[in-house]
């Protein structure tokens, strides 16, 4: 002590050695924060991910089943517009 108080030395003692600690254990709960705080982030950007992925993924897929049912109706749809010429020149002809 720098000077005498009127406070008991093991008093005085006590609460500095309870400072002590605390400012002893502040780095390592900063340290503990940032690496949960991290860990976290880390986590929420696999999870963004893997989502991303499959929606793409989904997008994908119908992107790929909507250009197939095109292919498949062209041939349908040419046929169809053909047949439709055609009945419709045998009924102007029968009349």
């Amino acid at each position: 002590m720098a000077f005498p108080t009127s406070v008991n030395d093991q008093i005085t003692d006590s609460v500095t050695q309870a400072n002590v600690k605390v400012l002893g254990d502040a780095p390592a709960l900063s340290m503990g924060n940032l690496f949960q705080a991290t860990s976290q982030a880390l986590g929420n950007a696999a999870h963004n991910a893997t989502t991303a992925q499959q929606q793409t993924s989904v997008t994908a897929q119908a992107a790929t089943t909507m250009g197939v049912a095109t292919l498949y109706s062209l041939d349908t749809a040419s046929t169809g517009k053909a047949t439709q010429a055609i009945l419709s020149s045998k009924v102007k002809g029968l009349g």
